[in-house]
C-alpha cells in the first residue's frame, strides 16, 4: 500500500493549474488535498489544523515560502517539500534555521512529486515508529501514563521532560531549536526564555546518567539546539 494513502496533505502554491494537476496526482494515489494560492493564508490554516505533509512554493503571493516555513517550524514538526525555481535558494531551504525536509525544482514531473511524497512520509513513519517503541525497544514513551522507559528502567520525568524528550525522539537526528521545543513544553504558550529549554535537557541527561554511566541520547548542536540519537 502507498504510504500516502489517507494522508492529508496541504498544497500551498499560487499557480492554480499547477496546484490542481499535482492535486489529481495525489489523491489518484490515495491523498486527501487541500489546496491554498496565496501565501498569507497558510500559517492560519496550518495553525488550526497541521496535516500530514506540505507541499510549500517558495515564491507565493503575500507572505512567502521561507518565511512560512520558519514559523512554521516554531510550532510543528510536520513534514515540508519546497517547491522552487531558484535553485541558488536550496542550501537555505534544507538548512537548519528553516528546517525544510526536502525540495524539488521547477520544472518537475507530477510522478516525480508524488515519487517524493511517498518518500518522504514513509521516512516520517519511520521517525514516528522510533519515537513510540515497542517494548523492548531503547526507549519506550507511553502517552497515556506520561511514562518513559530507557533500556528497560523507568525514567522518572515531569510531564514537561516528558513532553521534551518525546519531541526530541519523534525525529531522531533532527535538530530542534529551542524554540520549536518550547511549543512542545508549555500547552498554555506562557512566556518563557529558551534557556529554559537549557534548564529542563540538563535534568534530563541527569537522569539518563542516572540509569545508566554515558547512555545519554541527547546531543547539543551549538548556536542551534538539540537532537536525539538512539544507539539502537
Amino acid at each position: 500500500m502507498s504510504q500516502v494513502v489517507g494522508k492529508r496533505i496541504l498544497i500551498v502554491e499560487d499557480e492554480r493549474k499547477l496546484a490542481e494537476v499535482l492535486r489529481d496526482y495525489l489523491v489518484a494515489d490515495g491523498a486527501n488535498v487541500d489546496l491554498l494560492h496565496h501565501g498569507d493564508d497558510a500559517l492560519p490554516a496550518l495553525r488550526l489544523s497541521v496535516p500530514d505533509l506540505v507541499l510549500l512554493d517558495l515564491m507565493l503571493p503575500g507572505t512567502d515560502g521561507l518565511t512560512i516555513c520558519r514559523e512554521l517550524r516554531r510550532f510543528s514538526t510536520v513534514p515540508v517539500i519546497m517547491v522552487t525555481a531558484r535553485v541558488e535558494e536550496i542550501d537555505r531551504l534544507l538548512g537548519l534555521e528553516l528546517g525544510a525536509d526536502d525540495y524539488i525544482c521547477k520544472p518537475f514531473s507530477p510522478r516525480e512529486v508524488v515519487a517524493r511524497v511517498r518518500a518522504l512520509l514513509r521516512r516520517t513513519q519511520a521517525w514516528q515508529n522510533a519515537a513510540i517503541a515497542a517494548p523492548g525497544s531503547e526507549l519506550e514513551l507511553d502517552d497515556e501514563r506520561f511514562e518513559a522507559r530507557w533500556r528497560g528502567r523507568k525514567l522518572d520525568l515531569t510531564p514537561v521532560e516528558f513532553r521534551l524528550l518525546k519531541a526530541l525522539a519523534h525525529r531522531p537526528g533532527h535538530v530542534l531549536s529551542r524554540a520549536q521545543l518550547l511549543e512542545q513544553l508549555y500547552m498554555d504558550h506562557r512566556i518563557v526564555s529558551d534557556r529554559t529549554v537549557d534548564s529542563h535537557i540538563k535534568n534530563l541527561r541527569r537522569k539518563f546518567e542516572e540509569i545508566e554511566v554515558g547512555s545519554d541520547p541527547v546531543r547539543s548542536i551549538y548556536g542551534v539546539g538539540y537532537k536525539y540519537e538512539p544507539s539502537d
